[in-house]
């Protein structure tokens, strides 16, 4: 059987850079069991809700959901489990003490297979407020009229 390469993207969690300003970001290991695999494999998974917890040297990913694999017997896992994350000890050593700052937090961006092994994509992050929100789609708004306009008078010279 060949191994497995390259990136499978699983899930995403698109509005989180819309509601944190995203800092530093990390790669990271899941300690799986079979059926939470075989249901990542078939492509099934949420990180709206999830979120990272440091407790005692150790990372935790806490509601992300993997829904129960469909032809898994009693050793299905619980959908909601929490989930250790594999990194180093300086990478949580420097989200230990960047957390303790006011503000900030730790969140799931990606979740997806890696030449075959499971990894998330945690990002160091800072909860936006509401104007800032605003400002940010200000700002994408107007790049994408200028973009048109650009291309709009681009259009008209070849004409």
């Amino acid at each position: 059987m060949a191994k497995e390469t390259g990136h499978k993207l699983i899930a995403q969690n698109k509005k989180a850079r819309h509601d944190y300003l995203i800092l530093d970001t990390f790669e990271a290991g899941l300690v799986l069991t079979g059926t939470e695999v075989k249901s990542l494999r078939m492509g099934r998974a949420s990180l709206v809700d999830g979120f990272v917890q440091l407790d005692g040297g150790e990372a935790w990913l806490h509601n992300v959901h993997i829904p129960e694999y469909t032809q898994g017997t009693w050793t299905n896992h619980a959908a909601r489990r929490k989930r250790k994350l594999l990194l180093h000890k300086t990478e949580i050593a420097k989200l230990i003490h960047k957390t303790q700052e006011s503000g900030h937090t730790i969140i799931p961006l990606r979740l997806y297979f890696k030449d075959g092994r499971a990894k998330v994509e945690i990002a160091l992050a800072k909860g936006k407020k509401e104007y800032d929100k605003r400002q940010t789609l200000r700002e994408k708004q107007d790049t994408r009229e200028s973009n048109r306009a650009i291309s709009a008078a681009r259009r008209s010279q070849r004409a």
